[in-house]
């Protein structure tokens, strides 16, 4: 029984060990109208996209600064290093940061998205599903 009760407690911990490191390496994404309405976790690491927004991007040495916006709000976003090739004006870009007292995301990842049309495959599945649905109900109505 003792075996058993030690199990039970070694399995307990392992289970609590992994679900903390998960917790702990869980990056969510952003837009910046949820940025600014302050549901984005103050003190983590987390993930913000939108597009750039043209003649944002200024260059001083290896920091650049730009603005990313999705339409409704926008952003300054700071980065130290090589942006990727398809980092462009006016296009898409996912960052991965912290979000300063002073408003500012600092990156430390700048992802490029190929256009301002690219959406995961899941999310664009459920879209044109929800098209076909809503084809049939028009067909089908008297």
């Amino acid at each position: 029984m003792a075996w058993v009760a030690l199990g039970v407690v070694a399995l307990g911990v392992a289970t609590a060990l992994v679900l903390s490191a998960f917790n702990k390496n869980l990056v969510f994404f952003f837009t910046p109208s949820q940025v600014a309405a302050h549901e984005a976790p103050v003190g983590r690491t987390f993930r913000i996209g939108g597009m750039v927004v043209p003649g944002s991007v200024k260059r001083e040495g290896v920091n650049v600064h730009f603005v990313v916006t999705d339409t409704a709000k926008s952003m300054p976003v700071v980065y130290r290093g090589q942006l990727p090739d398809l980092f462009r004006e006016g296009k898409g870009v996912v960052a991965q940061g912290n979000l300063g007292p002073d408003g500012v995301f600092t990156a430390r990842e700048v992802l490029a998205k190929h256009d301002e049309n690219y959406m995961p495959p899941e999310a664009k599945h459920a879209i044109d599903q929800a098209a076909v649905e809503r084809t049939q109900k028009t067909l089908k109505a008297p």
